[in-house]
């Protein structure tokens, strides 16, 4: 990240809104090249399984989503990759966007770009990065520290722009947690083996505040990715919010919405 301003969005979404969440992806997308602006997106969602594309293939998935409805979860089919994540409040979503051409960062590059920026928030944490297999999602990228994930990650890219998402458990029960995806995942399959999702195991997972042995709050965590943004640019907390309500802006996000309105009718079939 070379020295720009670097806007920033911070989103608390309600259970009603969770289209909104990858709606703003999109329409950010579109914003990041036409602004050639890097973004930093933080957003939240209250008890909501993320679900990628590839949960879309488990053979009994109506079993797994009736699981995550009794628990008190609602679910949402993304539109991109990978697979289950949890979202509540504990959870923090980061979404780095690039004004950037496919051939300016390896899909490896950008990935470390968003390691770099997750280990400068937390300078006293060594944190590694591998796919921890028993996690929920796993990705060769997982963040984790003494072998526990802490974070996954997932990129997007048009022709002139980048996403990384990262999602980061800060606080709360992350055992919880993996045992709910565990449990959607037990009764997707129904018995069946397939090497597709992961057996997770609650004890390979955990938080920022666990790890840190104190207490830390979401806003704190927000906080410290801004001091680090501010060492590449001036951090504009004021201009997102006003961009996002001017018409050309919630045209693109009126269609993003759409889409993912779209998408979700496969949940529902």
């Amino acid at each position: 990240m070379t020295q720009a301003t670097i806007a920033t969005l911070t989103q608390h979404y309600q259970p009603e809104e969770m289209l909104d969440s990858f709606a703003y992806m999109n329409a950010l997308l579109w914003l990041t090249s036409e602004r050639q602006q890097p973004i930093v997106h933080y957003w939240q969602l209250p008890q909501t399984v993320i679900l990628g594309l590839l949960d879309q293939r488990l053979p009994q998935l109506d079993r797994g989503l009736a699981t995550l409805k009794q628990a008190g979860y609602q679910t949402l089919l993304r539109n991109s990759g990978g697979l289950a994540v949890v979202a509540d409040l504990g959870v923090l979503n980061v979404s780095l966007f690039l004004p950037a051409h496919r051939s300016d960062y390896s899909i490896t590059e950008a990935y470390q770009l968003m390691t770099d920026y997750v280990r400068a928030a937390w300078p006293s944490l060594k944190i590694d990065t591998g796919e921890i297999s028993q996690s929920y999602c796993p990705g060769d990228y997982d963040l984790s520290i003494g072998g526990q994930k802490i974070a996954g990650m997932s990129q997007r890219r048009t022709e002139t722009a980048l996403v990384i998402m990262l999602y980061i458990s800060i606080n709360g029960n992350q055992t919880q947690r993996s045992q709910l995806i565990r449990q959607f995942y037990t009764a997707s399959l129904a018995g069946q083996i397939d090497d597709r999702f992961p057996q997770v195991d609650p004890t390979v997972m955990t938080t920022v505040a666990e790890k840190l042995g104190k207490v830390i709050t979401v806003n704190a965590a927000i906080e410290r990715f801004n001091t680090v943004l501010a060492q590449h640019g001036d951090v504009d907390q004021q201009q997102l919010p006003k961009l996002i309500e001017e018409p050309e802006f919630q045209a693109h996000l009126a269609h993003a919405y759409r889409q993912m309105q779209r998408r979700q009718a496969r949940l529902n079939h």
